[in-house]
Parts: C-alpha cells; sequence; structure tokens
C-alpha cells in the first residue's frame, strides 16, 4: 500500500476538532506543530496527508478570492524519518513513552507526532485486515448460497432409482419414501412367487395383480399394516420351495451322493488338495477333482466362479452337541451368525431315527455374508443331510437343490460342503470341513475383490476357526467359575451375567453389519469407500432394546496395516480418545472389570465406566474377540442402574443394549512371508426416536451419517501417520 508521508501543521475547517478525536480515541491532533506522518482515517476513508499537501500548496488558485490568502503548511516526514519508523512499527507496534520520547529524538520529531503516527499506523492496518475479512467472509457466503441453491435444485429434480417416487423432501416424507421401497420390494417378490408355486404345487396361483391405490391413510395406519402383508409374505417362500412329493426320492439319492463325495473331500490330502495362496488352508486341485468326482453335480455354470476349501480344528463341545447345532437351524444361524445372515428350514423330509438325527434330511435356505455394508449376501436353497458314519463319528452335508426351481435366480450353487465331526478325549472333537460353491461375484465391490476372488472370505478355515471361537465362548459361560484376567472385584454369578450380555450384544451387532434380503437397507452417502449404508427398526416389546425407532448404519474402509495392528489398537482403552467419538466425550475410560471367554488373552469381556471426577456417569461393556481370520471390537454403553442390579444378582436380559464396534478381516492381499492391509467394517445403532409411531427425522440420518464417518476418517488418519 501507499504510505502517507505528511500531516498538517495547523487544522482548518476542513478538518474539525470533531472528526480528529473520533478518530483517534478522544486524543486531539488538532495541536499546533502536528507535523506527524500518516493518513488520518475517517470511518473508512483514509486521507493521504501527502496528496493534501499538494492539494493545498499548488491548487491555490481554488480559494475563495474574497477570503484573506492563507496557505495551509504541512511538514513533510523525510524517507529517512518514514523508513525508520516503518522499521520500529514492524519490531513493537505499541512503543511505550520511552522509547517514543527516544524516537523522538533520534529521528528530530515533536514526540505528539511520534505518538499519534504509531497511532494511526495501528489504525490504517487494522481497517485493510477488516476489509479482507469481510471480503473472504462474503466470498465464502456467496459460495455457500449458490451450493445450497444447486442442492436444493437437485433434491427437488432427484427420482427413486428403486421406487420411481420423487425424493424431494417437501414432497416426500422418509416414511413414505420407506413405503414406497417395500411395497416395490413386495409386489416382486409377488411376482416372482406366482412363477415359482405352480411348478412347486402343480395347482393355478390366484392372480395378485395390484389394485388401484386406496384413499390416503395415516402414515401409523399403514405402517401397522405393512408389518402383517410383510410377514405373511414372508411365509410364502417356505410353502413355494416345499418340494412335491414325487421330488423327495430324487432328492434324499443326491444327498446321499454328496455325503459320499464329502467323506471323500475330507479324507484325501494331496494330489485333490493344495496348499492355498496364504500358505495355511488348502484349496481344491480343480483337474484333480474332476478326474475323481466325474459323476459329480455336473459342469460349473455359465458366469459362476468355483471357491473350494479345506480346513481342520479341534472344538471344545460334545460330538452330539455340535451335530445338534448344525441341524437346528435356529441354533445354527445363531453359532455361525458371523457368516450366516438368515436362515430358514422348510421341510425335514426326514427326521432321522432313534431320537437322533441320524438319517436326517432338511431342506433349508440361507444367507452367506461377508461382514460389510457394500458386500451382497449369497442365498442358497439346499438339502442338509446328517449321517452317522461310526463310532463317535458324524457327518453334516449340504447339496443345492436349486435346479428345481429354474425360477430361482440365486447367485450362489453348493457343491457338497460340510464337516466330518469325530469324537477325541477330554470332550474336545476334531472337526474337518470342506466348502466347495460355485458363485457370481461379478458384481464384488472393488474394495473387497481381493478377498472375495481369494476365497477367503467364506473359506473352511473362517468356519472351522468360528466353530471353536463359539465353543470356547459357550465353555466359559456354563464354567462354574469364570477366570477374570483383571483381580476380581465382582463375583462369579457376575461374571456369567456379563458374559450372557455380551452374547446377546455381539449377536445384535452381526446383525447390523451386513445387507441382508431380508432387510430394507438405503444409502445415506455414495462416496467410494464412504458408502454409508442403513435400515431402520421400531422396538416395541424387546426388553434387550430400548422402545422407539432404531437406525443401524454401517460402513466399510481399507486400512494399510494387517489385522493385528488394527485389532490391537482399538482394544486398547488408551487409544479410544483417538477415534471413539460417542461415549467417551473426549475422557478416557477406566477399566473396571475384565473377564477371559477363550484361552488367548485378547478374547475377553471388559466393564469399563467413567472416571470418578467425570460429570457424566457411564458404564460400558466391551467384548473383543480375535481368530487368524477375523476380529471383532464390540461395544455398548450400559445404563448405570440396569448394570449395578445385574451385579447384584439381577437379571441380565432387561439391560437393554445399542451395540456399535467393528469387524475387521484380511484384505485377501497377504501371502507367505508378507502381510496384507485390512477391511474394517464399522457399524452404529442409534436410537434415533423415542416414540416407536415418530416418523425418522432427516436430522437423526445426517447426525448417525456424521459419526460413523468420522469415527472411520479418525482411524484412517492415525493409520496414515504411522510408518507401514
Amino acid at each position: 500500500m501507499s504510505q502517507p508521508n505528511m500531516v498538517p501543521v495547523e487544522m482548518n475547517n476542513n478538518v474539525g476538532d470533531g472528526d480528529n478525536n473520533n478518530n483517534n480515541n478522544g486524543n486531539n491532533i488538532t495541536t499546533t506543530n502536528n507535523d506527524m506522518n500518516g493518513g488520518i482515517v475517517l470511518g473508512d476513508e483514509e486521507i493521504d496527508s501527502a496528496n493534501t499537501s499538494e492539494n493545498q500548496e499548488d491548487g491555490s488558485d481554488h480559494q475563495d478570492p474574497a477570503r484573506p490568502s492563507k496557505r495551509k503548511r504541512y511538514h513533510r516526514h523525510t524517507k529517512h524519518q518514514i523508513q525508520e519508523l516503518e522499521n520500529f512499527f514492524k519490531e513493537c507496534p505499541h512503543p511505550d513513552d520511552t522509547q517514543r520520547k527516544e524516537l523522538s529524538r533520534q529521528l528530530g520529531l515533536d514526540h505528539h507526532q511520534i505518538k499519534f503516527w504509531f497511532q494511526n499506523k495501528r489504525t490504517q492496518i487494522k481497517n485493510h485486515q477488516e476489509r479482507h475479512e469481510n471480503s473472504q467472509l462474503r466470498a465464502e457466503n456467496d459460495r455457500l448460497r449458490a451450493e445450497n441453491h444447486q442442492c436444493r435444485a437437485s433434491i427437488a429434480k432427484a427420482i427413486c432409482h428403486r421406487c420411481g417416487g420423487k425424493t424431494a423432501i417437501g414432497e416426500m416424507s422418509f416414511e413414505e419414501h420407506h413405503l414406497l421401497l417395500e411395497n416395490t420390494k413386495l409386489a416382486e417378490e409377488i411376482r416372482q412367487l406366482s412363477l415359482v408355486m405352480p411348478k412347486c404345487t402343480g395347482k393355478p396361483v390366484m392372480n395378485y395383480t395390484l389394485t388401484p391405490p386406496a384413499p390416503a391413510r395415516p402414515l401409523e395406519e399403514i405402517a401397522s399394516n405393512r408389518r402383517e402383508v410383510y410377514k405373511s409374505i414372508g411365509n410364502l417362500p417356505g410353502s413355494a420351495l416345499r418340494v412335491k412329493d414325487v421330488d423327495k426320492p430324487l432328492i434324499i439319492e443326491l444327498a446321499e451322493l454328496a455325503m459320499k463325495e464329502l467323506m471323500a473331500m475330507a479324507r484325501l490330502d494331496e494330489p485333490l488338495w493344495d496348499i492355498g495362496a496364504n500358505g495355511t488352508s488348502l484349496a481344491l486341485n480343480l483337474n484333480e477333482y474332476t478326474r475323481i468326482f466325474r459323476n459329480g453335480l455336473g459342469p460349473i455354470l455359465n458366469g459362476l466362479r468355483t471357491e473350494a476349501s479345506k480346513a481342520t480344528s479341534i472344538a471344545f463341545m460334545n460330538h452330539l452337541d455340535i451335530v445338534q447345532s448344525l441341524m437346528d437351524v435356529n441354533l445354527w444361524s445363531n453359532m455361525f451368525a458371523r457368516m450366516v445372515a438368515r436362515a430358514m428350514s422348510h421341510d425335514a423330509i426326514l427326521t432321522g431315527v432313534q431320537g437322533n438325527f441320524d438319517g436326517a434330511f432338511h431342506l433349508m435356505t440361507a444367507e452367506y455374508q461377508v461382514l460389510s455394508p457394500v458386500v451382497s449376501t449369497r442365498e442358497c436353497y439346499f438339502v442338509r443331510h446328517c449321517k452317522q458314519q461310526g463310532d463317535g463319528i458324524w457327518a453334516v452335508v449340504d447339496v443345492s437343490i436349486d435346479h428345481l426351481f429354474p425360477n430361482l435366480e440365486l447367485k450362489c450353487r453348493r457343491r457338497p460342503s460340510g464337516c466330518l465331526i469325530q469324537q477325541i478325549e477330554n470332550g474336545f472333537c476334531k472337526v474337518t470341513w470342506v466348502e466347495h460353491v460355485e458363485v457370481d461375484d461379478r458384481e464384488v465391490h472393488p474394495l473387497y475383490k481381493s478377498l472375495i476372488s481369494s476365497g477367503q472370505a467364506l473359506s473352511a478355515e473362517r468356519w472351522v476357526e468360528t466353530l471353536e471361537r463359539q465353543c470356547e465362548r459357550l465353555a466359559y459361560i456354563m464354567s462354574p467359575n469364570v477366570p477374570s484376567i483383571e483381580p476380581d472385584v465382582i463375583t462369579n454369578n457376575a461374571k456369567q451375567s456379563l458374559l450372557k450380555i455380551a452374547e446377546r450384544m455381539t449377536r445384535s451387532f452381526l446383525s447390523g453389519v451386513a445387507t441382508s434380503n431380508g432387510d430394507i437397507w438405503f444409502g445415506l452417502s455414495g462416496n467410494g469407500g464412504n458408502t454409508v449404508r442403513a435400515m431402520t427398526r421400531k422396538s416395541l416389546n424387546d426388553p434387550g432394546r430400548p422402545v422407539g425407532v432404531i437406525l443401524y448404519a454401517s460402513t466399510s474402509f481399507w486400512l494399510p496395516v494387517p489385522p493385528k495392528t488394527v485389532f490391537d489398537f482399538l482394544r486398547d482403552a488408551n487409544n479410544r480418545t483417538n477415534w471413539d467419538v460417542i461415549t467417551t466425550g473426549g475422557e478416557g475410560l477406566q477399566l473396571m472389570s475384565q473377564i477371559g471367554n477363550g484361552r488367548d488373552s485378547r478374547n475377553c469381556v471388559s466393564l469399563l465406566r467413567t472416571p470418578n471426577t467425570s460429570q457424566k456417569k457411564m458404564m460400558m461393556i466391551q467384548e473383543t474377540s480375535t481368530d487368524p481370520t477375523a476380529s471383532f471390537v464390540i461395544y455398548a454403553p450400559l445404563d448405570v442402574t440396569l448394570t449395578e442390579n445385574v451385579l447384584m444378582g439381577g437379571d441380565p436380559g432387561n439391560v437393554s443394549l445399542l451395540p456399535m464396534g467393528f469387524a475387521i478381516l484380511p484384505d485377501g492381499t497377504a501371502q507367505p512371508g508378507r502381510e496384507g492391509g485390512s477391511l474394517v467394517s464399522t457399524a452404529f445403532q442409534v436410537l434415533a426416536e423415542k416414540d416407536p409411531s415418530t416418523m425418522l427425522s432427516f436430522s437423526s440420518l445426517a447426525t448417525t451419517e456424521n459419526l460413523i464417518l468420522t469415527t472411520a476418517n479418525k482411524i484412517r488418519a492415525y493409520f496414515s501417520q504411522q510408518p507401514v
């Protein structure tokens, strides 16, 4: 900026005392001999004293000839004086009286000239800064206004690709949009079932054409009726997929052949089985398989890829209990909740003999999940056959029968898969698991492509490791003396209650990570790896959940470090403030008790609480679980009063839970001698509305999305700063 360099010695009527007093905070600068340097600021204007001097000296012809010729005299500062003042201002913008006197002596200027030069200089700089800041704020405001208008225009024109309706907030509520999605899904299910049922039952099916829309009803009534409609529709697959009597002998024969193939594959080693890509599991040699099993289920279907693996493990459970857990669909889906999203038993062709499952044939459907909202579940329809192979030796095999229903568009086909269970001493069993499936994975999300193509996502190793881990957890829950990792501060009954709460918490968490076909999920954002999927469920009479509308949200992201590193970071309470934006509030949590539920000390249940100095009293339960194929850190805030009641012997089933946490999987790129990265899925369950009849607000969606993305971004930021 140009630097003013002259001030008037005497002020005429053009610049009065009042103006100067306002400009200089009450300091009168009209005193005689004020020949300081600098422009005088009046409001937002600056008067350049140099220009004023020239106008006064050279512009005498502009004066009124009737008035006496009295020219205004100015004293121009020398360049040396200006430079010295500027240099001193850079070092000290607020000189004291001693410094001003010293400058006055050095530069030959009056003490008041020095004082007011610094005052005006500071005012001048402040005004320039304020103008610059105001300009930036105006530009930012204009940008936000333009962005807001653009967003409003986009929302107003948006069309839902699933239901065809408008998605504008002003024209359709979230609940109405949700109902439209459900209606579209149900209509499609009815259409498919109307094609399948004539072939399954041999009877014509009634026409399920949609009736004209009825008059508008309250949303509460629609929401109540839709649950009943969906419940009745949900029963249709069970009847529609029930096989005809003439097909049952064929299914039994197919299952018996599958059992023979499973027994051979479980007992054979090389050359049928080779070492897998990760160096630990066994992978099927397809050429050798084709040579040995020429009369199998036929060639691989077009568009499907083969996944086949084998693994062996030792489980601490009675062999008959394992058989029962596999043949009871509810026990099976609970024990393998990490891989089974939904399961249903449709028909029992034969129930077995002598009160056990020997010779049983069950028709089942199941959705197999990779714990991520961006990976679709694999739905299969199969027969499960159980057979005793000898004293203490049992086998359970699955084989798909979807070829009986050509109209079913399933993307997963189970070739003979299952396990051989052999009792050994001291209550242990040796379990050999074979997984052999054909899948259509052409639409897999890029983030999970390596894991899926490697076959590790739902490999035999995952099944046996999950079985072993679940047997450990159940053994600790049933133990009369539950061990503590930390010194005992609670009773054994309280430990068992906490383990039961943790078991329920884990099952609830696993049900809200992947996008099962039985639920209606919607996207909150579509930003590549930051995709957030969400769904809602209404809780009314469930003592294990709070009453209201519960919002489920999950997202997945990649980290450049192995799963063990991620697991150790997340389970460490000292690191919690680095990522937890919900439960800690910026302060750490103290460990109250830690209970082991596995041979690995990292497999445990912890009871945490806020410090005594905290104003917010809160308790939290956390379970950490790890095996070579997957790791989990799952936690949930607890009601302090109810938790204290449980510790004193109360019912753990009355504790409401809204779990959150992380599922950590390898990214499928690991090789012998080289570790790969990690795929992390984080899921939150939030009580969005306390009234179950209340519509979910968009602010709840936005808040939840922000929380889950902030958590993911904090974790990614932490590991991006760590050396790889």
